[in-house]
């Protein structure tokens, strides 16, 4: 396997609504592993990490994580989904966003942001198709469920009148 480069490509990326608010879109092609940006922030302590409200907090390892909520990172626009089309990697206590397949232009660039956090944050709004897929599915079960429980009442609630009307022929 090739090694990756760590160096962010000069690709006109652009933020713009998407399904969840503001997302990070590709002007142009990128091709396939390529560097796309760098996740960038303001380095904070362990306390301050506890502390902290902000919702874009990247941890490095034990002792380092970026809060990246400064205007000036735009990868913060990057959304979560659980069929992502870029992957985070760490070089040297830094972030680069890579692009896992060949992005197309008009594309919203995203990436898994982990179990911890979907599970906190994301699991009931999760708008990637793989999440509503399985909302949808879910909600189908429920009234399946329900259909189910309302026809056993209804046969439940028939049985005695019927043997009340058996036994007075």
């Amino acid at each position: 396997m090739a090694r990756k480069s760590y160096i962010p490509g000069d690709f006109e990326l652009i933020v713009k609504r998407s399904a969840t608010g503001l997302g990070l879109f590709a002007e142009g092609e990128i091709p396939k592993n390529s560097c796309i940006i760098e996740y960038t922030g303001v380095q904070i302590s362990k306390e301050q990490e506890e502390k902290s409200r902000s919702k874009y907090l990247f941890e490095i390892h034990a002792r380092k994580t970026i809060d990246g909520a400064p205007r000036w990172n735009t990868a913060r626009y990057i959304n979560h989904s659980c069929r992502p089309n870029c992957e985070p990697n760490i070089h040297k206590g830094r972030v680069f966003i890579h692009a896992k397949r060949k992005i197309k232009p008009g594309e919203e660039l995203n990436y898994d942001y982990g179990t911890n956090y979907f599970k906190e944050y994301l699991k009931d709004i999760c708008a990637c198709p793989k999440c509503e897929e399985k909302r949808v599915a879910a909600k189908k079960d429920a009234a399946k469920q329900a259909a189910r429980k309302r026809a056993a009442k209804k046969v439940a609630r028939g049985a005695p009148a019927s043997a009340r009307r058996a036994k007075a022929s």
